[in-house]
């Protein structure tokens, strides 16, 4: 018993990127649910005491599952005739919303999600293992059944395919923890022209109707008025974080999770911020406090925990 509770606890501290990664290899968070909860039954009934890196395991676990359910969804016209937009559905059972949107249809991109969907299982998974995760190719061949140079030549016509279509990459996730990183450092220290780099001048902040105790009447455009914001009442007090395996901000006094910062990015520069404040969503939220090196520092506990 106490060997499977260390494995539950050492599988939920890495829960949070292996659903990231399965909404990417199948552009549906039901389906990603499911596939990360295949794994885990898979995980449990491994012997893991060989296992030398077991976050990089678990992504082999999680990303063989996701390459089963995309061949199996290929092999079934009806389930190839036609591409359809990835969800936006939520988690749990409050259904869609505007905040699940936010936290998954706009981090990850609705246009690139579609796109994905016309690739091949193989060309998806080495695409979104490589370019979104940085999992280097000798792991990715292992899990194709190929050699490193064909999983490359395979990750790099997915990547001429994605690119032909008019949509750009988003920036993998490590790049993407370092602009939050920024903006949050560039707020704390009260750096206006850092903001302004960071922000797309386009830029708008998001307050959805679940935070309207905030008292912002409106959402806010432009770089600097987003920018003026987080200068005078802003994310000064929020901490970087994992949240559904996506790099965001959280305002937690007392390690109690009260909002949430969810940043689009586009290329280098952030394009839109939404701030979700209520309960029943935060709870949801599988949420991982970062250190200022970006090294998981614990799971945060429920938005309603009292």
């Amino acid at each position: 018993m106490a060997e499977q509770d260390w494995l539950s606890e050492r599988f939920a501290e890495h829960q949070g990127r292996l659903r990231a990664l399965a909404y990417r290899m199948l552009g549906s968070s039901g389906e990603a649910e499911d596939a990360v909860q295949d794994a885990w039954l898979r995980v449990s009934r491994a012997d893991v005491e060989q296992v030398d890196n077991f976050g990089g395991w678990l992504t082999t676990v999680v990303a063989r599952v996701c390459l089963n359910m995309l061949e199996t969804r290929r092999s079934r016209p009806e389930d190839s005739a036609g591409i359809q937009p990835p969800e936006q559905s939520a988690r749990g059972g409050h259904g869609a919303g505007p905040e699940d949107e936010m936290l998954l249809a706009d981090s990850v991109g609705a246009a690139l999600m579609v796109v994905l969907g016309t690739l091949a299982p193989a060309e998806r998974l080495a695409f979104v293992l490589h370019d979104v995760f940085d999992v280097p190719f000798d792991q990715i061949a292992m899990i194709i059944d190929r050699t490193p140079a064909a999983a490359r030549q395979i990750a790099s016509r997915a990547r001429r395919r994605v690119i032909a279509a008019g949509v750009e990459p988003e920036p993998d996730l490590p790049r993407r923890q370092k602009i939050v990183a920024a903006f949050l450092a560039a707020s704390r220290s009260g750096d206006f022209g850092a903001l302004l780099e960071l922000l797309a001048p386009e830029a708008i902040l998001r307050f959805y109707p679940t935070a309207q105790e905030i008292s912002i009447p409106s959402d806010i455009r432009g770089a600097d008025e987003v920018a003026g914001f987080f200068l005078a009442r802003g994310a000064q007090a929020a901490r970087l974080a994992l949240v559904d395996g996506i790099p965001a901000a959280v305002w937690a006094p007392a390690g109690r999770p009260r909002a949430v910062f969810a940043f689009a990015i586009s290329g280098d520069k952030i394009t839109s911020i939404g701030l979700v404040a209520d309960p029943d969503q935060l709870q949801d939220l599988d949420i991982v406090f970062l250190s200022s090196r970006g090294a998981p520092v614990r799971k945060a506990p429920a938005a309603t925990d009292r």
